[in-house]
C-alpha cells in the first residue's frame, strides 16, 4: 500500500492527490485495499459490526418490507429482482432469502437475487452463505448489471454501503472553503495532509447553497459518489425501491456547530479513532451519510422519497416486536433467548437504531 500511494502521488503534476482519491485507494485498491483483502472485517473477529451481524432479524425485516411493497403492486408478478450492493459476508442476503422462502414461497420462486461485490474474498463468503439459495442468486459487477435492460420490480439494497464511498474532506477557514490533499514525504510520517482553496465546481456550488453558519476551522465531508450512484440506478429500474440503511443524518445535524471536526471515522479491531493516515489499507474509513443530499439526488434522478426514519422506527413498523418470544426461558443459550437478545440489542443498544437511518426511494413506473 505504501508503494502504491508513493507512486500514485509522485505521478501527479502537483505531487499530491485529493483526500477522496486517497480514501479510494486505501479502501478499494486491488488486493491491498481494505475491502479487497482476504481477511475478516465484520463481527467479533473483524473491525466492526453491522445490523445483520446481530441475529437474523434485520434481514427478516427487510424481507417483510419488500413483501409488503410487492403485494401492493401489479396483480400479476412475473419476476422480482433484489440487488444487494456490497453484501459483505452474505448474512443479510441469507436472512432475507430464508425469510422470503419461509413466509412467501410463491414470491420466493420469482426472485433473482443479484450480488454486486467487487471483492473476490467477499464473493467467496457470500457463495458459502447462500448455498441453499444457489438457484436464486447470481454475481455481477456494476457495469454488467447497469448494462442490462430496465426492469420492473427491482429492489436495490444498500446496507452500510454509502458510508464507505470515498468522500471529499473539507474545511471552512478564513471565510473560504479548503479541500484536503495528501502528499508523500521521504521521512516519517510519510503521509501528510495539506489544504488548498476549494476549486469552483459541484462541491462549492452545493456548499454555497447551504444555509449554514460555518465556524472558522469547521470540517465536513462531501460524498459525490452517493449522488452519482442514484443517477446510475434510475436508468436500470422501471419500478421498485432503493433501500439505503446507514448511519448518518440530515444536513442541519451534520453541519451543526457541534460537528466541528466533521464525521470522518476509522475502525480497527472495534476501536474507533479519527486519523485516516495511520495503517492505510488496514483500517476502515467512513463518514456519516448526508441523507438530505441523498434525498435531493434521488428526486433529481426520478425517484420519489418514500421513507426516511430511524432504523428503530423501520424495524418496529415491519413487525420486529411481534418476533419477541413472550415466554421466559431459563436457558440463556437457547434459540429463544438468543433471538430475544438480538432483537433487544437492535432496538436498544448504544443508540445504534437511532444513529442508523433507513431511506427508501421509490420508483412507481407506469400504472399496470
Amino acid at each position: 500500500m505504501a508503494a502504491i500511494l508513493k507512486e500514485r502521488i509522485g505521478s501527479t503534476r502537483d505531487q499530491r492527490i485529493s483526500f477522496r482519491d486517497y480514501m479510494e485507494i486505501c479502501l478499494y485498491e486491488d488486493t491491498v485495499g481494505y475491502y479487497q483483502k482476504d481477511r475478516i472485517k465484520i463481527g467479533k473477529q473483524g473491525d466492526f459490526y453491522t445490523s445483520s451481524s446481530i441475529g437474523t432479524v434485520m434481514g427478516e425485516m427487510v424481507a417483510a418490507f419488500i413483501s409488503k411493497q410487492l403485494h401492493t403492486r401489479a396483480n400479476h408478478l412475473h419476476a422480482i429482482e433484489i440487488v444487494e450492493w456490497g453484501g459483505g459476508n452474505g448474512r443479510m442476503a441469507r436472512q432475507l432469502l430464508d425469510e422470503m422462502k419461509r413466509v412467501d414461497p410463491d414470491l420466493y420462486q420469482l426472485i433473482t437475487y443479484t450480488l454486486i461485490e467487487s471483492s473476490a474474498y467477499h464473493r467467496g463468503l457470500q457463495q458459502d452463505q447462500l448455498v441453499e439459495h444457489v438457484e436464486r442468486i447470481r454475481f455481477l459487477d456494476e457495469t454488467s448489471w447497469l448494462s442490462e435492460s430496465p426492469r420492473d420490480h427491482v429492489f436495490v439494497l444498500a446496507n452500510e454501503l454509502l458510508d464507505a464511498f470515498p468522500v471529499h474532506r473539507l474545511q471552512y477557514r478564513d471565510r473560504a472553503f479548503h479541500e484536503s490533499h495528501v502528499i508523500w514525504q521521504d521521512r516519517e510520517p510519510y503521509l501528510q495532509e495539506i489544504w488548498s482553496p476549494l476549486e469552483p465546481g459541484r462541491i462549492l456550488d452545493y456548499l454555497n447553497a447551504l444555509e449554514v453558519q460555518w465556524q472558522d476551522g469547521q470540517m465536513s465531508e462531501m460524498n459525490l459518489e452517493a449522488i452519482d450512484w442514484y443517477v446510475r440506478l434510475t436508468n436500470r429500474m422501471l419500478s421498485g425501491c432503493v433501500i439505503a440503511i446507514d448511519y448518518g443524518d440530515i444536513e442541519e445535524e451534520l453541519y451543526a456547530s457541534h460537528r466541528h471536526q466533521g464525521t470522518l471515522m476509522c475502525y480497527q479491531k472495534h476501536e474507533a479513532h479519527d486519523n485516516p493516515f495511520i495503517a492505510p489499507g488496514e483500517q476502515d474509513i467512513t463518514a456519516h451519510v448526508n441523507f438530505s443530499l441523498c434525498h435531493k439526488a434521488a428526486v433529481s434522478a426520478g425517484f420519489e422519497p418514500f421513507v426516511f426514519q430511524t432504523q428503530r422506527q423501520f424495524l418496529v413498523e415491519q413487525g420486529i416486536l411481534e418476533k419477541l418470544q413472550n415466554h421466559f426461558d431459563p436457558n440463556p443459550f437457547s434459540e429463544v433467548s438468543k433471538r430475544n437478545r438480538s432483537i433487544r440489542q437492535l432496538l436498544l443498544s448504544d443508540g445504534m437504531s437511532e444513529l442508523f437511518k433507513v431511506f427508501v426511494a421509490i420508483k412507481k413506473g407506469e400504472p399496470a
